[in-house]
């Protein structure tokens, strides 16, 4: 029995329901936010779902600013010309409006904007975050057209180090969103390769909350719930798009999903993590990969909490039956068996195999796997995920 000795955090204010984007100028009044800077990603900047919103401020005599210079994973140059722009047009918060890399980079901008340290002085280590000027801070209202990161309600932002090719974490308790408008209508229209892999990350954050060590009966029992939705609803928004009701409840899940996971997470993010910063993969989608893997490695510390899982969702077969049901999703969702099928013309020697499990046994997740990882463990983790041994 773990010792029932923890520390909870929960979400901020989420209006949830078709059609809430409407209510964004009343929010932003209602946060005393005049002039945000909207935050969004390049590819979402040229479709109508921004231009239908940017027309709700326009319509209400909002003033703003819009920046989408934001990469799939950003880095630290996106993270310094959105704080540019926000100094230079006098903003006073941020509208954070996409998928996780648009609302992290969102969360970060109204972070550091009025921080006088480099970011990597914030890094989710000890107490960095007490660093910061908390009352430079800007508040910050969080958008999501994705069902996946769950950023939304989160208290931190990943940046990816150029300079050391590394994800990191940054963290600050009033990075948290100050309202989350949860919108399935936004969400309609992301294709389905972005469905599959925001809906497995969302699956991830669920199910390595679900393992990891600790006491936190709440998280576990969300992300419990929060696995039955991506069970039930995933190959629906990924087979119609249109599906309101499958879209809102996978909404649902990712949100969910962030907020169980300050329990922690393990293995397959602390792969996931490297990989997606040497080789810029779509997060979920890299998570989706290692999932099968993962869950095999850890096997022997988890089965006893797979099988009561396995018991609510209706699977029968207990550990296997549930590891068969994690494959038969991926399958159904187009994933990639193993890791060359992700990336394209894959080669990895042992200099570039080693450098990846150097960067996964210290990356901030690795501490909440199940079982210790170490740089051994890690290599043949690698190795099964490359040749898609299970």
């Amino acid at each position: 029995m773990t010792e029932p000795f923890s520390k909870w955090n929960y979400p901020t204010t989420v209006l949830f329901g078709a059609g809430r984007i409407k209510e964004l100028p009343d929010i932003l009044a209602s946060a005393g936010i005049a002039n945000p800077l909207f935050v969004t990603d390049p590819g979402l900047a040229q479709l109508p779902v921004v231009a239908k919103t940017l027309k709700l401020l326009d319509d209400a005599g909002v003033s703003y600013g819009v920046f989408s210079d934001v990469k799939p994973n950003p880095v630290e140059s996106n993270l310094n010309a959105g704080v540019k722009i926000f100094r230079d047009g006098g903003h006073d918060g941020v509208i954070a409006f996409g998928g996780g890399s648009a609302l992290d980079l969102g969360k970060l901008v109204a972070f550091m904007a009025g921080q006088n340290r480099p970011v990597w002085d914030f890094e989710d280590i000890d107490d960095w975050w007490t660093r910061a000027d908390a009352s430079a801070i800007a508040p910050i209202i969080a958008v999501p057209t994705t069902a996946g990161t769950g950023s939304e309600v989160g208290r931190a932002g990943v940046i990816t180090n150029e300079a050391t090719h590394t994800k990191k974490v940054i963290f600050h308790p009033r990075m948290l969103p100050v309202t989350v408008i949860a919108d399935p209508e936004l969400s309609v229209g992301m294709p389905p390769f972005i469905t599959a892999g925001t809906g497995m990350d969302a699956f991830a954050h669920c199910l390595e909350a679900y393992c990891a060590p600790g006491y936190h009966p709440m998280a576990d029992g969300i992300a419990v719930e929060g696995m039955r939705l991506v069970f039930e609803n995933l190959p629906k928004a990924y087979e119609n798009g249109k599906d309101l009701t499958a879209r809102a409840n996978m909404m649902s899940a990712a949100a969910m999903g962030a907020t169980a996971f300050q329990k922690g997470l393990g293995a397959i993010h602390s792969l996931s993590h490297p990989i997606g910063a040497l080789y810029d993969t779509h997060h979920g989608m890299t998570n989706a990969v290692f999932m099968p893997y993962v869950l095999a490695f850890n096997r022997d510390a988890v089965e006893e909490r797979i099988v009561r899982l396995s018991r609510y969702l209706g699977i029968k077969g207990g550990f296997n039956g549930f590891a068969k049901a994690v494959l038969k999703l991926r399958k159904q969702l187009k994933v990639p068996h193993k890791l060359p099928g992700l990336i394209k013309g894959l080669e990895m020697d042992d200099k570039r195999k080693a450098l990846i499990a150097d960067m996964a046994v210290v990356d901030p997740t690795a501490g909440g796997n199940p079982v210790k990882l170490t740089k051994k463990n890690v290599l043949e983790l690698l190795d099964a995920s490359i040749e898609g041994k299970l």
